[in-house]
């Protein structure tokens, strides 16, 4: 099992970046995807999420209408578009496929930092 996170970077604020999560060795389209971020001296926190049939999706209140997440069930991937960057939007992005079963998967992350 893997989830591999892509994307991140250094992006001036009002930037936009799109990170992808690629996963193998699991049954990618019945996990719901989320993404999630950890800023230095925080507790990891979701930010978006997409249900595994991509009919649902949520976001955090900070990041509703600037965040998009996508899933591509045929190439195993997610998607999370992000416009408008804050610096406040600094942080690892983590890929989380989540089963309703209980089963979890974690990729390692991808550092996201946007400044001037």
């Amino acid at each position: 099992v893997q989830l591999v996170e892509s994307g991140g970077g250094l992006v001036q604020p009002g930037g936009s970046l799109t990170l992808s999560c690629t996963a193998s060795g699991f049954a990618f389209k019945s996990f719901a995807m989320k993404w999630y971020r950890q800023a230095p001296g925080m507790e990891r926190e979701m930010v978006a999420a997409i249900g595994s049939f991509g009919d649902t999706k949520w976001y955090a209140g900070d990041v509703r209408g600037r965040f998009e997440v996508s899933r591509d069930d045929s190439k195993n991937m997610a998607h999370l578009q992000m416009n408008n960057l804050n610096p406040s939007d600094t942080a690892v992005y983590y890929c989380n496929a989540n089963h309703f079963d209980g089963t979890d998967y974690w990729g390692k992350g991808t550092l996201v930092t946007v400044s001037s």
